[in-house]
């Protein structure tokens, strides 16, 4: 039996995120992600300024009339979310864990694809797949991805991109949505990414906290690596050592950036210390103009 106080945080993340669904995202969903086709629907008279390529000869041979097959576009989708639950996601120095943030995103996402009568499914990964939740839909079904978001308990301790795109592969026969909601702190996974991203329609949301990004003036620290476990001192008084972290940080970022594009995954940044929402509205809004465009 799921704990009182459990589901009193899982229902305040439903309301929290059913509420920015309606009000931010209303419509912006269904327009930037499109259905497995077109969809049988059926066969009518040819009427003036039908197409001609549309017309049912077979019918047509046996009524002596003309009829065309209609279609419409099958809007079903099939949505997964695969979250890092390595150690270094369990990181946060500002509002909120990279943890907590990835699993809110999860909601919001969920809630969105329901909302949209999309089906959901869930893979949790470090160097192993830790949970996997086939796609379902309904509101019951969300809300059970939403716990496991937010308190499953991985036993890994590093991140295997690779292993949770080849799951995704195993697991999945026909196109997904599929969300990748990490920090990318991992060994070379482009080729699998681009393997991948031919199958489905993959986008990255890659989560950051500032102090991933500059040290702070703090004097001497002391810091563990939360993948590998080692530990070490730094003196974050010394100015050239925090230029030097920031330079490196801004390379990491860079090289990533241009994984992304080379392979063509759309990719989301968000912070710790910044509302999602905004990054978000963002990539819905680019994603809808390029859309309008081809």
């Amino acid at each position: 039996m799921i704990p009182k106080e459990v589901l009193k945080n899982i229902r305040r993340i439903q309301i929290t995120t059913s509420r920015m669904v309606t009000d931010v995202f209303a419509g912006q969903y269904q327009s930037v992600f499109k259905g497995k086709g077109m969809e049988f629907d059926e066969v009518r008279e040819y009427q003036p300024g039908d197409e001609i390529r549309s017309i049912d000869w077979n019918v047509t041979a046996r009524t002596g009339s003309p009829y065309i097959k209609k279609f419409i576009e099958e809007r079903e989708l099939t949505v997964m979310l695969l979250l890092d639950m390595s150690p270094s996601s369990f990181f946060g120095t500002r509002d909120q864990l990279k943890m907590r943030l990835a699993a809110e995103i999860c909601s919001v996402l969920a809630l969105a694809a329901i909302k949209n009568n999309d089906k959901v499914g869930f893979i949790a990964f470090t160097d192993r797949i830790e949970k996997f939740i086939p796609a379902r839909k309904g509101l019951r079904h969300v809300l059970r991805v939403i716990s496991e978001a937010l308190y499953s308990k991985p036993k890994g301790k590093k991140t295997d991109i690779n292993a949770a795109l080849e799951y995704l592969n195993k697991i999945t026969t026909r196109k997904t949505v599929a969300f990748i909601i990490s920090d990318f702190y991992a060994p070379d996974f482009k080729k699998m990414l681009a393997v991948s991203n031919k199958r489905h329609d993959i986008v990255a949301i890659t989560v950051n906290d500032p102090r991933e990004m500059e040290f702070a003036d703090a004097g001497i620290v002391s810091l563990e690596d939360l993948e590998n476990g080692e530990n070490f001192m730094v003196d974050t008084s010394d100015a050239g050592l925090r230029r030097e972290y920031s330079r490196q940080a801004k390379e990491r970022q860079g090289v990533r950036k241009a994984l992304f594009n080379s392979v063509s995954v759309d990719v989301i940044d968000v912070r710790t210390d910044l509302p999602y929402t905004q990054s978000l509205f963002k990539f819905f809004k680019t994603r809808e103009r390029r859309m309008g465009a081809r």
